[in-house]
């Protein structure tokens, strides 16, 4: 019996986690601007959270006094909420009933209303929807935490069994692949449809319904086909599948309908104000100083009068209760915040230790670059440090750029030395910008061309990239 209340301890303890762990993901992938609008929502719905910056309360009556933030994810997961037995007391001050404090809070909430939010984010809505759905606690705090992973286009590129493994790593919890498998499929029946596909077909493919004409036909084409609708194969198609030219051409009217990023129409608005992150600045030394853009960051603290009253007896269990909550609430978002600036400075000083090179050069010289080597740099999950740059960007002497700039596959030349993809991209962008309209290059003569400027690749490595382009083969780019 005892080992059965233990087990349940432990359970309740790892589902009281979740929501902690889904904050601070939510907070880390805040770029800066969400940031502060976030914290400011904050201020405006906690009486307890103070911004030591605007505070002017004397230090004798109810100053307050700043809580510890966060020394580490592994102090955060072991403290108790409850565990407030060594706050020093103060002196007498105002005090306020759980009536007051609620007046206070809706108050604050309501000074805010007049202020410009940021648009709702794709994380944002289906974190909502998914409030929304009755299912077992732990499959949704699962299902969140897969919304969170999501690309810009609503794809799940993570493989289940990474974020499983992850997942488990940070809540300490008993997650299995069956579990995964039914939190994704909570995912699939968010809206807009399409939504945690893996890939281009099962994108496609959950967005068919039972009322989509030529059903049948449609999924045999996205299953199997796509790549000879791409390349207008159709009587490839209809000798494989039987199915009539006509036939085919209505199903892929149809295909045309559905849409292969249906994350995208929440992305930010590309004439947007952007508001780097991060600067980095070069040192008498030949080096490069990396810091944080958050001097004008809310400096959020706890309330010292509401410390004081949680352990004052004279208020009843209610009003106790209330400003415990609170309290819990400020200190996981002061943790959260501190935990994104740590996590964040740590992967941009990877990065830019990784490409100095385009710090002393510019653009051209970026190196070829992968998530999963920041993230064995600064020993944390490869889907951390997705989230630490996700709309993050960051000021340079070069420039300001996303931080997803600086990641990026590559090729090896015949000469084995390692090349960036944008490097490939820009010199072979400008090869066919300047090439005869009338007779344009091969594969094999684009090859030659870059062989020229000091880049030895096989064509098939240029055929890829091309590709990649979408820029059309020699015979469909002449012009005649």
């Amino acid at each position: 019996m005892r080992l059965d209340t233990s087990q349940q301890m432990r359970t309740d303890m790892k589902l009281r986690m979740a929501p902690r762990m889904i904050q601070s993901m939510e907070i880390l992938q805040l770029p800066l601007m969400a940031l502060q609008e976030r914290i400011d929502q904050e201020l405006s719905e906690n009486p307890i959270l103070v911004d030591l910056r605007e505070s002017t309360t004397p230090e004798s009556e109810s100053e307050p006094e700043a809580e510890t933030t966060a020394s580490s994810a592994e102090e955060t997961a072991s403290t108790e909420v409850d565990d407030f037995g060594d706050w020093d007391s103060f002196g007498e001050g105002h005090r306020l009933s759980r009536a007051a404090m609620s007046e206070e809070s809706d108050r604050k909430h309501d000074a805010m209303q007049n202020m410009a939010s940021r648009p709702e984010s794709l994380h944002d809505d289906l974190a909502r929807q998914l409030g929304f759905l009755a299912t077992d606690p732990k499959i949704r705090a699962l299902a969140e935490y897969f919304v969170y992973n999501l690309d810009d286009n609503g794809f799940l590129q993570p493989t289940l069994y990474d974020l499983v493994r992850d997942y488990a790593g940070d809540v300490t919890t008993d997650v299995t692949i069956d579990d995964a498998e039914e939190a994704l499929s909570l995912v699939q029946r968010l809206d807009p449809a399409g939504i945690g596909g893996r890939n281009l077909k099962e994108c496609l493919l959950l967005q068919l319904t039972p009322d989509t004409p030529l059903r049948d036909v449609l999924q045999t084409l996205i299953a199997n086909h796509l790549d000879d609708i791409g390349q207008n194969r159709l009587p490839m198609i209809e000798k494989k599948t039987g199915y009539s030219i006509d036939v085919i051409k209505e199903a892929i009217e149809g295909l045309s309908h559905l849409n292969p990023r249906p994350g995208a129409r929440f992305q930010a608005n590309n004439n947007q104000y952007v508001l780097p992150d991060l600067i980095v600045e070069p040192t008498e030394h030949g080096e490069y100083e990396v810091r944080l853009a958050d001097d004008h960051t809310p400096q959020l603290s706890i309330s010292r009068l509401y410390q004081k009253m949680l352990k004052d007896k004279q208020y009843d269990p209610a009003t106790r209760e209330f400003i415990q909550k609170k309290i819990q609430s400020a200190r996981w978002l002061i943790e959260s915040i501190e935990q994104r600036r740590n996590t964040l400075l740590k992967v941009a000083r990877a990065i830019m230790e990784h490409q100095k090179d385009f710090l002393d050069k510019g653009p051209e010289a970026i190196e070829p670059l992968k998530m999963q080597q920041i993230a064995d740099r600064v020993h944390v999950h490869v889907t951390t440090v997705s989230r630490a740059v996700d709309d993050k960007w960051v000021q340079t002497p070069r420039g300001i750029f996303a931080l997803k700039k600086f990641f990026g596959g590559g090729t090896v030349t015949a000469d084995g030395e390692e090349v960036a993809w944008d490097t490939i991209k820009q010199k072979l962008l400008e090869i066919i910008g300047k090439e005869d309209k009338q007779n344009p290059l091969s594969d094999e003569e684009i090859v030659d061309e870059l062989g020229k400027s000091g880049l030895p690749l096989a064509r098939r490595t240029v055929t890829k990239y091309r590709k990649a382009l979408r820029i059309p083969s020699s015979r469909q780019r002449k012009q005649f």
